[in-house]
């Protein structure tokens, strides 16, 4: 299965992202397909394809990390960009030291059950759209309009895994299992929901 590890956001925060998701035209008429709010997430680690005995290598040592909860928020929005081609627009998250050192957890954790390192820097995001060749003033003028996009702080107290399949629109990502992240006054946490099939 396709697997990937992730933090899911609140309810009120997937709204908020909504509203960002329109007015950037392309460049051949063709049209953006905007990420539906049941798919907003901060990626971790994109596993990709993994089989059912890695798959519980790599819950059983999710399992293993100890981490506490922190805040988070979101704040600008941007673009990756390879030379003159756009390849995705999303939207920024405010340095958190916590959210750096759980990737860096994460990242072990995958290593230790026999996966390969990632190998790139990790960039913290909400991808809102991969658009089709949008002309450059567009959306240069899109990300001027919403670079003081702010979110309030929301706290994370887990972290997902993830599978995804492809649906006849978008993506369908289904959560395999949770992993509880410490409160303060806690000394662990354990995993919580259902456990990968």
């Amino acid at each position: 299965m396709r697997l990937f590890v992730a933090l899911a956001l609140p309810e009120e925060i997937r709204w908020q992202l909504r509203l960002l998701c329109g007015g950037l035209p392309t460049g051949n008429g063709s049209v953006n397909r905007w990420v539906p709010p049941e798919n907003f997430h901060i990626t971790l680690r994109f596993l990709g394809e993994v089989d059912g005995r890695d798959a519980h290598y790599v819950d059983a040592a999710l399992a293993g990390i100890r981490a506490p909860r922190f805040s988070l928020r979101l704040k600008g929005v941007d673009a990756f960009t390879s030379g003159q081609r756009v390849k995705a627009v999303y939207a920024g998250v405010e340095k958190q030291p916590a959210l750096q050192h759980l990737h860096d957890k994460v990242e072990s954790a995958v290593v230790r059950a026999g996966l390969p390192p990632e190998g790139q820097k990790f960039t913290p995001h909400v991808t809102l759209t991969r658009p089709k060749d949008p002309p450059i003033a567009k959306l240069q003028q899109y990300l001027v309009e919403h670079s003081l996009f702010k979110t309030a702080p929301f706290e994370v107290t887990h972290f997902t895994l993830f599978s995804s399949e492809m649906g006849s629109e978008h993506s369908v990502y289904t959560a395999q299992r949770s992993y509880a992240l410490s409160a303060p006054q806690q000394s662990g946490a354990g995993a919580t929901e259902s456990s990968v099939a």
